[in-house]
């Protein structure tokens, strides 16, 4: 198990917006995390990698208790992958994929061979190879995903953690997108967890899905979750409806 996440209360400060959130994520797989607005996803992502305090309850990461683990530690456990923009885009695809590779170098931040041959899969794997030298800024809103998931893979933590990684994107670049983590998370034998209100490609490409709907909060395989009207309860029943045969939500 990569990590396990009890009873766990979310929030800020002492103000809590979610709670008995109960889950086990494992190798191998790609799980989603869904929910509408504001029921706090990024919350639980940052709580997760410790950016924001447990207000309650227990995670632990490889069997430690994450409020144990230190920065260093946590940097060879989890890559981490916000919505808050690139502090720079003038580097190169290249050398921002090499920063993926910080917590394993020296105090020099000196790569090793094995550094950059890291660097080469993950740019071959994503297929990267024709903007390995451009700017980062040079980039479109799919090619810089890439980038950016392909940099997670390259920093070779066993938890990958992506708060909206198909934001802004078309309906191709969206799928691309979850295609390439299903790819990581299955064939690297990585735990890969993500927000997302891609709700229905969630379902098609997940292992796992966990619903935050301010009561429950489901987890389970996606079939698992639908024969249990997981998804009915999701949205305001008068707008929209989830049709349990084809997986789909439909407009009232």
């Amino acid at each position: 198990m990569t990590i396990s996440i009890r009873e766990l209360s979310i929030g800020y400060g002492q103000k809590v917006i979610a709670e008995g959130i109960n889950c086990e994520l494992f190798e191998g797989e790609l799980i989603a995390i869904v929910g509408v607005n504001g029921i706090g996803k990024s919350t639980l992502l940052r709580t997760m990698t410790k950016i924001q305090p447990i207000l309650g309850g227990k995670i632990s990461i490889l069997g430690n208790q994450l409020h144990d683990l230190t920065v260093s530690e946590l940097s060879k456990l989890i890559a981490l992958g916000l919505t808050e923009p690139l502090a720079t885009k003038n580097l190169t695809v290249e050398e921002l994929l090499a920063l993926g590779r910080q917590p394993h170098t020296n105090w020099l931040g000196t790569l090793s061979k094995g550094d950059h041959l890291k660097i080469d899969s993950g740019i071959s794997q994503f297929n990267l190879e024709d903007i390995r030298t451009k700017k980062c800024f040079e980039l479109s809103d799919g090619q810089l995903q890439r980038v950016l998931i392909a940099r997670a893979m390259v920093q070779d933590t066993p938890l990958i953690v992506l708060d909206e990684p198909t934001t802004h994107l078309d309906l191709q670049n969206k799928v691309q997108i979850l295609k390439h983590l299903r790819q990581l998370s299955h064939s690297n034998k990585k735990t890969v967890v993500f927000s997302t209100h891609e709700i229905e490609l969630a379902i098609q490409l997940c292992d796992k899905i966990l619903i935050l709907d301010g009561d429950k909060n489901p987890f389970g395989e996606p079939r698992e979750l639908i024969e249990k009207g997981c998804f009915s309860n999701l949205f305001s029943s008068d707008l929209v409806t989830f049709d349990v045969k084809t997986g789909s939500f439909r407009i009232k």
